[in-house]
């Protein structure tokens, strides 16, 4: 996310500054970013890029896009990126990465927000946009209009990404969790890509029923999903390429750790403190968890 975001934003002329480490930080600064993307591969080069935020300094905003079990490092490592003015956007998948970094950075500096797009790191400094029209939703945590979330979206819809402002931004994460987190925890058990998923009755109906449970918690929690969410999610499920995955799926398929615990795991604990069951996620949760903790290095 932060490799296709973050370029885009450079090539539209935006002062990009690329957080990362390792061989991936190697390649960033001597080959610069390379982008495939089904619409149009597109390069940065030079990269400004580090593994010390410290030298980088206060800037106007931090985009966040770790993987959500990585999400407390990298918010104690952008503490040097954060002044007075700056504002902190998590792209992250989850609806709890907005009050994490609140903790560690302060509420006063984080909106709310989310992406949608189909895209991996595919080696060092080499990201490919598989699929799902990019797109980027932010707001302000009490969903008043403000200057600074106007001025990130202008830079957004400069670089040609489909961005917008939304009228309550609770809504608009809880809508994207709903669907993520359906087909990354069924497409993790079935190890099937999203055509195989949607077309087959038996996993359709599993993933509409996560869908549902998802619902049911989110307005026990006080957020105002519409009824007819399940069936947007569905329909923009149906338009992506058939051979999609989620990045949980392809972190679990692949034995790496995963987003399961923020995820269908956040479903489970997120829906016992508002006092709802929710089965299926308990099933996919469970079933998953046994290769998660393997992952980690954690199994009995």
């Amino acid at each position: 996310m932060g490799g296709y975001f973050g370029g885009r934003l450079a090539v539209a002329g935006e002062e990009v500054t690329f957080i990362a480490r390792g061989k991936h930080l190697q390649a960033l600064r001597g080959e610069g970013l390379r982008v495939n993307s089904v619409d149009g591969d597109f390069a940065v080069h030079p990269v400004s890029a580090t593994d010390r935020p410290a030298d980088v300094g206060p800037v106007e905003a931090v985009l966040v896009a770790v993987k959500t079990w990585q999400l407390l490092e990298a918010a104690a490592a952008a503490r040097p990126l954060v002044g007075a003015e700056t504002v902190v956007l998590p792209l992250l998948n989850g609806v709890e990465a907005a009050s994490r970094l609140s903790e560690t950075l302060g509420r006063e500096h984080v909106l709310g927000g989310l992406c949608r797009i189909i895209a991996e790191k595919v080696g060092p400094g080499h990201i490919r946009h598989h699929g799902a029209e990019p797109y980027v939703a932010l707001g302000e945590l009490d969903n008043r209009r403000s200057e600074r979330a106007e001025r990130l979206r202008s830079a957004f819809a400069g670089a040609g990404v489909r961005v917008e402002i939304p009228d309550d931004i609770h809504v608009a994460m809880w809508e994207k969790f709903l669907l993520i987190a359906s087909v990354s925890g069924v497409g993790a058990v079935t190890r099937a890509p999203v055509g195989v998923l949607r077309s087959l009755p038996e996993t359709r109906a599993l993933i509409t029923q996560a869908m549902r449970e998802i619902l049911v918690v989110a307005r026990a929690r006080g957020v105002d999903l519409a009824a007819e969410t399940v069936d947007r999610a569905l329909d923009f499920i149906d338009g992506l390429p058939p051979e999609g995955t989620a990045s949980m799926q392809r972190d679990i398929v692949e034995g790496r750790p995963s987003e399961l615990e923020a995820q269908n795991g956040a479903v489970v604990r997120l829906g016992r403190e508002a006092g709802v069951e929710t089965p299926v996620h308990a099933f996919l949760y469970s079933s998953l968890l046994p290769m998660e903790r393997a992952a980690r290095g954690e199994a009995p």
